[in-house]
This record gives C-alpha cells, sequence and structure tokens, in this order.
C-alpha cells in the first residue's frame, strides 16, 4: 500500500485527472476549503475571546462570592422587619469554622476619604485590608509592595494606591513609593503602586491601608462592610454562599427565610456562565465546521462520480489489462483523498491568516476583546485526520461503483 503511493504513475494518474477538469475541481473542494477556514477562524476566535476573559479576570480568585450585611424583610425573634444587620469580626471566624468548602474568608472594610499630595487632592475610596487580600485578588504592583502582617500588627500608617492616584496627584516620573499623602488630615506613607486592571465589582478601589489601621481610625471596632469568600476549587461556590448565608441569619437572628438581609455577588456563578457560554461556542463551532465538511466533501464524492461514468471506457480498458478491483478502489480513493487533503491544507493556512488579521486589528493593547486569537497543534492534526476519514469514507462510494461494471460492458461504453 505504501509503495503505491510513492508510485510515479499513482500521482500522474491523479494529476492528470485533475488537470483535465481543473474548473471543477477547484470549485468542488471550494466547500472542503470553506468548511476547514470557517472551522479554524471560528475556533481561534472562540479561544481568543477566551483569552481575553482569563486576562480580564486573571487577577480575582473566581471561585468566590461577596457577601454584606443589609436590612431584615421579616420579624423574627423580637426583632421587626428593617433591622440593619451588621457584621463584625466574630461572624468570619465562625464562618470559617464552619462553612465546609472554604479557602479563604477575607474581611474587609471601606469608607471616603480626602487625599492630599502637596497642593493637589481628590476624594477617593479607603479599603482596608488584609494581606490576604492579594491571594484571591492578586494586585498588578507596579512599585514597591502590598500590605503585610507586620503592618497589620503595627497599626501602620502605610498605603497602597492605584496608578489612577498617581496621576492625579503626583508629578509625571516622579516616585510615588516612599513619599506621603493624607488621608483625613492624617499622614500616611506610601509603600506601593498598582495596576487596577480593567475588571472591577463595586465601588473602586483607589486606595488599601491595613484594616487594623482603618479600625483605630475610622473607630470602626469589631465591624466590618463585607467579606469575600473563596472556596476550594473542588467545590461548588452557590453551595458555600447558600451555607455561609444561613449561618450568618443565625449568628445575627434574622429569619432563615430573609432574603433581603444579606446581599451577595457570586463571582463563581457569573464566571461559570461565561465559561459555559465559550464551551457552547466551541462545540457549536466544531458541529458547524464539521458539517461543512461533510457537505464539501459530499461534493467532491458526486464530482468523482461523474468522473467515474466519464472514465467508465478507461477503467475497462485497465481491467481487461490485469488491474485488479482493489487496485482501481484504491485509485480513486488516493484521489479523493489528494482533493479532500489539498483543499483542507489551504483552508487551514487561509484560516490562520485570518487569525493573524483578527489579531493585528483586535488583539492589542489593554483593552483588547480578542487576545491571541489562535488554535493549537493538535487541532490542525484533528482537522487533517477527519479530512482523510472522510476523504476515504466518500471515495468509496464511486471506487465501488467503478468496479461494479463488468470490463466487457465498459468497453463496449460510448
Amino acid at each position: 500500500m505504501f509503495k503505491f503511493l510513492f508510485d510515479r504513475d499513482t500521482w500522474q494518474e491523479v494529476f492528470d485527472s485533475f488537470s483535465k477538469n481543473k474548473l471543477r475541481s477547484i470549485l468542488t473542494m471550494v466547500g472542503v476549503w470553506w468548511g476547514i477556514l470557517l472551522l479554524i477562524g471560528l475556533l481561534g476566535s472562540a479561544k481568543g475571546l477566551e483569552n481575553s476573559f482569563n486576562r480580564l479576570f486573571g487577577d480575582f480568585a473566581t471561585n468566590s462570592v461577596f457577601v454584606m450585611g443589609s436590612t431584615t424583610s421579616k420579624p423574627f425573634k423580637g426583632f421587626q422587619e428593617g433591622k440593619r444587620v451588621q457584621l463584625t469580626l466574630t461572624d468570619i471566624e465562625k464562618v470559617e469554622k464552619n462553612v465546609e468548602g472554604i479557602e479563604f474568608v477575607v474581611p474587609r472594610n471601606m469608607n471616603q476619604g480626602l487625599v492630599v499630595k502637596n497642593f493637589l487632592s481628590g476624594r477617593f475610596n479607603i479599603m482596608g485590608d488584609y494581606p490576604v487580600l492579594d491571594k484571591v485578588q492578586k494586585k498588578k504592583l507596579i512599585h514597591g509592595r502590598f500590605i503585610n502582617q507586620n503592618d497589620i500588627d503595627g497599626n501602620k500608617k502605610v498605603a497602597v494606591i492605584s496608578e489612577d492616584i498617581y496621576k492625579q496627584l503626583f508629578e509625571k516620573d516622579e516616585s510615588a513609593v516612599g513619599e506621603y499623602i493624607q488621608i483625613n488630615n492624617i499622614n500616611y506613607l506610601v509603600i506601593g503602586l498598582y495596576d487596577r486592571g480593567n475588571v472591577n465589582f463595586g465601588p473602586s478601589e483607589d486606595i488599601h491601608i491595613p484594616f487594623t489601621t482603618f479600625q483605630q481610625v475610622y473607630n470602626q471596632g469589631e465591624n466590618i462592610g463585607f467579606l469575600m469568600i473563596t472556596g476550594k476549587p473542588e467545590f461548588d461556590i452557590q453551595q458555600i454562599e447558600d451555607d455561609a448565608k444561613l449561618l450568618l441569619k443565625t449568628l445575627n437572628k434574622v429569619h432563615p427565610k430573609d432574603k433581603q438581609a444579606f446581599r451577595s455577588f457570586n463571582l463563581g456563578k457569573e464566571f461559570a456562565k461565561l465559561t459555559g457560554f465559550l464551551t457552547g461556542m466551541q462545540f457549536l463551532t466544531w458541529f458547524v465546521g464539521i458539517a461543512t465538511l461533510i457537505a464539501g466533501v459530499f461534493a467532491i464524492g458526486n464530482i468523482l462520480l461523474i468522473t467515474v461514468k466519464e472514465r467508465t471506457k478507461e477503467i475497462g480498458v485497465r481491467r481487461a489489462l490485469g488491474a485488479t478491483p482493489f487496485e482501481i478502489k484504491r485509485q480513486i480513493v488516493v484521489e479523493a483523498v489528494f482533493l479532500t487533503l489539498v483543499a483542507g491544507v489551504f483552508g487551514i493556512i487561509t484560516g490562520g491568516w485570518i487569525l493573524i488579521a483578527l489579531d493585528s486589528a483586535y488583539g492589542q493593547g489593554a483593552d483588547a476583546a480578542i487576545v491571541n486569537a489562535s488554535v493549537s497543534i493538535s487541532v490542525v492534526f484533528i482537522a487533517l485526520i477527519i479530512l482523510v476519514i472522510l476523504g476515504t469514507l466518500i471515495g468509496l462510494i464511486p471506487a465501488f461503483k467503478a468496479t461494479s461494471i463488468k470490463p466487457i460492458e465498459a468497453l463496449r461504453e460510448e
């Protein structure tokens, strides 16, 4: 079989057949070319969208939920509806110990403050945070560092500021780290500068100071503004959210069916919707691409049937000279696979050019909608294997047709 593939006469016959009907062969190959082009283009675009989402959410632990206290909507245990629910550090400790599947529980506080640097000023959001925040919401530090445990233990007046604040309060090329800023008339040493990125949930996070310093300065005591819960990868974040809320309702004497007492935003749930959309898009891409390929390959099969009809006398002569049915079938199958592969290779090359153009047009910059639109080598090999299989199967139809005619009848064909 392999010797046959490297036989010069085999390929001479393939090229002779192709050259006799150039236009018809090219038009036949267009279906396969379009199918593989569609497959490569759509898969690459889907990958580019996935890369874009991953870049946007890359700094966040996506298996997370944000919970904050609100007001009750049902009376319970002597408390009227409308009671304000205040989360505390004690609540956090109990949630961490009693809810299964939790990886991190991050208490957070927020307030606004007037920030002054020399003669420049502005009102910004001040966040009171623990160092663990950097594990679940990684900061893109440009200079300096994030808050550490030493800052927490010493109630240090240090601040990590966003690049946006730097641009408003500092001169161009001025170093922010090591300089002091005033927040509500209290001096803070800037220890870090970070890029906020493109995705923010809720109010903007402009300045981070140690949680303990925030407690002291704003007289918060044990109260916290909201908490961020991160689940372990193998656990369902929706179940973690439900369990945490139920426990918090018990701790704060809230009716178990009160849906208003605690507000939440489940990042894991929203992220799952995005990944589900991408998975569905990839499935649809494979379906549409393969369906188009099959249609194109059937067109090749139809053309080969016409070709076999035109070559009936030639096939009869070959049979009369001793060619076996297997050799006739083999030749026609090789022609089918050759046409399919050539069209497929051109489709892959064209699809690659389209992805390069797409990346150049829409994949540049921090706000790029499609990032590195591409397909892996494995996908290309799978596509080629599918082409070979489909070309072989569709080639068998005209091959059996060619050998079904008796040599004597073929020779009589006009």
